[in-house]
């Protein structure tokens, strides 16, 4: 199974540093590897993009960084041209990768959450975010876009203490917006703010991986301090199963917490094919993933994951 990488900025016949490693281990287990000009793509310059694939590759898994749905239909279409496909068509990449597109599928294991489509640059106006506040539980909620947040500013542009308080809401908004310049991604996403706990000596989130609806692989979050993660139960791990499965997408990450209440629960659902992986992470199980090389030998314990 060949996988396409992004490939270096400033040589297009190497691979981008940050994916150099995993481009390593799929080619340490025999996997053929193609390299994708994300900056062309970007440009709305498809054809050029991937004309380093060789005609004919036939399947391709993709790994590398972000890419807008609509770019990443044109990056389809364009290896078609060349005798080649996406192995997670257009309509499955939006699904995990928006969070629209997999919220009602995960409805009951996430915050509640609410959405306004808007343009980069756009701040809603206080009255359509009061409406769309109005669809959460009373108190404290989350600012994201369809994909990313900022938690990294917090205060700034993440976290709204109490939405009942309009200007509050409205400049934390305005800051998102502004912050996420050309690259906010579909619209202002309002989530409800759960409170978590983070497990002793274990990271704050697992990064579960699963491929086509079974989870392969338990990661700390990228951001995690810590590699250990924390043993999820049976009981929350299966409701996120079926979710997984009704969503129909073949890669797909989620990220679990656990709530102070002791319940995990899913704080975002992503395509894998863009999620990033702890610096901690075994490479050769985690290219496993993206080769279909069953030979890798995933511990039985990875793959079911139960107590």
């Amino acid at each position: 199974m060949a996988v396409l990488f992004c490939s270096d900025p400033l040589n297009g016949r190497r691979v981008d540093a940050h994916f150099v490693a995993e481009a390593r281990a799929v080619r340490a287990g025999g996997g053929p590897v193609a390299l994708l000009d994300h900056d062309a793509l970007l440009a709305g310059e498809a054809d050029r993009a991937v004309a380093r694939v060789p005609a004919g590759t036939g399947g391709l898994r993709y790994r590398g960084w972000m890419v807008p749905v609509g770019r990443y239909a044109e990056l389809d279409a364009a290896l078609r041209r060349r005798g080649a496909e996406l192995l997670v068509p257009p309509d499955a990449y939006r699904r995990a990768h928006e969070l629209p597109g997999w919220y009602e599928t995960f409805a009951g294991l996430t915050p509640v959450s609410a959405w306004l489509p808007t343009t980069p640059g756009e701040v809603p106006a206080p009255e359509r975010l009061g409406a769309l506040a109005a669809g959460l539980p009373p108190g404290a909620a989350v600012v994201k876009d369809y994909v990313k947040s900022r938690k990294h500013e917090w205060h700034e542009a993440c976290h709204v203490p109490d939405l009942a308080d309009p200007a509050a809401l409205h400049r934390v908004v305005g800051r998102f917006v502004e912050l996420q310049d050309e690259f906010l991604a579909g619209g202002v996403v309002l989530r409800a703010f759960e409170s978590f706990v983070t497990p002793p000596g274990a990271a704050a989130e697992v990064r579960v991986w699963w491929r086509d609806g079974d989870p392969r692989l338990f990661t700390a979050h990228p951001d995690s301090p810590v590699t250990e993660v924390a043993e999820i139960p049976a009981r929350d791990l299966e409701p996120v199963r079926a979710a997984v499965r009704a969503l129909d997408c073949p890669f797909v990450t989620t990220d679990l917490a656990l709530r102070a209440d002791g319940v995990w629960r899913v704080v975002e659902v992503g395509d894998g094919q863009v999620s990033d992986v702890h610096a901690g992470v075994d490479l050769a199980l985690f290219c496993a993933l993206l080769t279909d090389d069953q030979s890798a030998g995933i511990p039985e314990d990875l793959v079911e994951h139960r107590p």
